[in-house]
């Protein structure tokens, strides 16, 4: 590997970074609350280093296997460390292990905290903070999607994890073309949630930071009581409609939008995204209601918002689902692992790989019955390559053993059980709130620090999908 080729990319995702660091700053400069300092030296800083390979590193086309994964690794890692001088430079709450889970959890769209009082944050910082959300949620899918594709074999090994086929299909263009689609949709989404939000009663400010939260299915707020604060129904429907967009493969929305022949209502993924989100809130408002809310209204308001914040990996919050009855609570933990599509920003196992699952089930039930039958796994019609379908399952297998293992080191840590399953798949699958003491109106404050470097770690497994870390060290040997 040629580390020069690598240090050149990085140093491209560093200036990005820097970029909104100056946009931050001056956002301070205009409020003048105490940010300005911090920011604007976390932003020379970063600058000066994303400069220096950009302009001595000469420029190289082809880019190797390894050199292609070590990049958008190594892109997320420096990205971190970077993304943390605001937070420590500003102080206050953010100490070492503090910035350095409040970062990751930004730029993995996880959207856990550890601030008790983020309404305390000077405005440029949060709106740093918000940053990491937007910068994560499509960064990853343009270096994955859009740069990596026109590397050859490189595009196959990233691509291999995408698995549904209507993934692949859908993001079948040249990297120029597939940029445009992820742009169209990306941009799309934000500004026309932005100007709903602001229409509906938000501040512009509030507006863009729970937008860049919404699209990228981060979850940080601006506000301590999250979503819970404006009270507003109006407010949380739109959420929950960019939520839920938010959730859908960005190819898909694009042909849908564009009226093309295939779209998503054609989609077995989608459908199977839809009606067992629509099952849970069912149920879950069927729980709530006469146990937590006296209304039919307020139950299905309730239950709406929170397993579609939930379901999506956003991790919003209008309610403080951590006191609501077992059943809700086991309901939401399983959308907690499932989440949404392949190919878009949210996180977890992903609705492809558990719809490919079932089908693998249903077709083993049919072999016990007919052994000599070939009977492929198909999606939308269409057979999946065992390749495929193997690394489906042995993905939801990793991906189960991480959170348990996660789960039994936080309890050894002298956190109760809950909190520590909670915590493990929340942070896993890059939802943000768990149960517990770490519920959707509470903060990761308590967990200890080395527990929360853990969690950090999960919460990059969970956005590079393990494979993509674990990948690096197979390569170096």
């Amino acid at each position: 590997m040629r580390p020069y080729v690598v240090l050149r990319y990085v140093g491209l995702i560093l200036l990005l970074n820097a970029a909104f660091m100056f946009l931050s700053f001056f956002i301070s400069l205009y409020n003048n609350d105490g940010g300005e300092i911090p920011l604007l030296l976390s932003g020379v800083l970063t600058s000066l280093f994303g400069l220096f390979p950009t302009i001595f590193v000469p420029k190289n086309i082809e880019i190797k296997t390894r050199e292609a994964y070590s990049i958008v690794v190594f892109s997320w890692l420096v990205s971190c460390v970077f993304g943390m001088l605001p937070f420590l430079l500003y102080g206050g709450e953010f100490t070492i292990a503090n910035a350095w889970f409040e970062v990751v959890s930004g730029y993995t769209t996880t959207g856990s905290t550890v601030l008790k009082d983020i309404e305390a944050v000077p405005k440029g910082i949060l709106f740093w903070r918000a940053s990491t959300h937007w910068i994560g949620g499509v960064g990853i899918v343009l270096f994955a999607l859009v740069i990596l594709p026109s590397l050859g074999k490189a595009k196959m090994i990233i691509s291999r994890f995408e698995i549904s086929s209507l993934a692949k299909e859908n993001f079948h263009y040249k990297t120029r073309k597939t940029l445009h689609v992820i742009l169209v949709v990306y941009l799309g989404l934000t500004i026309l949630q932005t100007v709903l939000l602001k229409v509906y009663g938000m501040s512009l400010f509030d507006a863009v930071t729970h937008t860049f939260a919404t699209v990228a299915t981060g979850g940080f707020s601006p506000k301590n009581l999250s979503i819970a604060y404006y009270d507003s129904f109006a407010i949380e429907l739109i959420i929950m409609i960019f939520m839920f967009l938010s959730g859908i493969h960005f190819g898909l929305l694009f042909v849908t939008f564009a009226l093309r022949k295939a779209n998503l209502f054609k989609s077995q993924i989608v459908r199977y995204y839809f009606f067992s989100m629509l099952a849970g809130v069912v149920l879950v408002a069927i729980n709530l209601k006469g146990n937590v809310y006296d209304s039919w209204t307020d139950a299905f308001r309730y239950s709406a918002f929170q397993v579609l914040s939930v379901g999506t990996t956003t991790g919003f919050a209008n309610a403080d689902s951590s006191v609501w009855p077992p059943l809700s609570i086991m309901l939401i933990t399983f959308f907690t692992l499932q989440c949404a599509c392949a190919g878009s920003t949210s996180g977890g196992l992903k609705v492809d790989r558990i719809v490919i699952f079932f089908q693998s089930l249903r077709r083993q039930f049919l072999k016990l019955q007919h052994p000599q039958a070939v009977i492929p796994v198909r999606i939308n019609g269409q057979p999946i390559e065992e390749e495929s379908v193997d690394s489906a399952l042995l993905f939801i297998t990793f991906y189960i053993v991480i959170v348990f293992i996660t789960a039994v080191l936080l309890s050894a840590m002298g956190i109760d059980t809950l909190t520590s399953f909670s915590a493990s798949a929340a942070t896993m699958g890059n939802v943000g709130p768990g149960f517990g003491a770490v519920g959707s109106m509470s903060n990761f404050a308590s967990i200890p620090d080395l527990g929360k470097f853990l969690l950090s770690i999960n919460m990059l497994l969970g956005r590079l999908e393990i494979f993509g870390l674990l990948l690096i060290l197979r390569l170096r040997s």
